[in-house]
């Protein structure tokens, strides 16, 4: 039954679809400008990501509760 809803709402929606003119409708200068500024901003967040991530230290550190229950004679 959900097929038979979508496939009638299709139908309804091509019509309309049809109407619109291929040549008039364009991104324009404002969908290049919103293009550029998100292009912009995911390069400056690579570049902070990558900088973070360049000073993350990777060594682990042993655990002193760990160190203390091997010496106390086994796990508690």
């Amino acid at each position: 039954m959900p097929d038979m809803s979508a496939s009638l709402a299709l139908t309804h929606l091509v019509p309309l679809a049809k109407e619109v003119d291929e040549n008039k409708v364009t991104p324009g200068v404002l969908g290049f400008i919103v293009f550029a500024v998100m292009a912009l901003a995911v390069w400056g967040l690579m570049k902070s990501m990558n900088r973070q991530l360049g000073r993350v230290d990777f060594t682990e550190e042993a655990d002193p509760k760990a160190a203390s229950s091997e010496q106390a004679g086994g796990p508690a």
